[in-house]
């Protein structure tokens, strides 16, 4: 049986309010369109089944929060999506906004957009097929 073994991530951000205004304009359109809120931490799904194997992206307020450089990065189905998608952020108020453009050293097919949100945490949407 193939299986995903991706469960969550539990990003910090300097301030709950703002992070649900820029992720909770970001998440819906790259996989995560369930909200479920919460006050100290708040919480966006995938549409699949309830239960532990559902995949999550939750943040939590951490007023002194310092980003490092771990990037996480999205997957989307096509580079239209990534084009998209980098509208979005930059409405949303992300920060150092560089693509999207293709990465022929990653891969001939790399095609990326990468940014940070308002708190420096590095992200990065992509479609790649090879």
């Amino acid at each position: 049986m193939t299986r995903n073994p991706f469960s969550h991530i539990d990003q910090r951000v300097g301030d709950l309010d703002s992070g649900v205004r820029f992720y909770g304009a970001l998440l819906p359109e790259i996989g995560f369109p369930r909200d479920l809120g919460g006050r100290a931490f708040r919480v966006w799904t995938t549409p699949a089944d309830e239960g532990p194997a559902q995949p999550w992206f939750g943040i939590t307020e951490e007023r002194d929060h310092v980003a490092n450089s771990s990037r996480i990065a999205f997957w989307v189905e096509s580079r239209d999506e990534v084009k998209r998608i980098a509208e979005l952020v930059r409405q949303a108020g992300a920060l150092h906004v560089s693509g999207p453009k293709e990465m022929p050293s990653y891969s001939p097919s790399y095609y990326a957009l990468f940014f940070e949100d308002p708190w420096g945490n590095p992200l990065e949407v992509l479609h790649w097929t090879d």
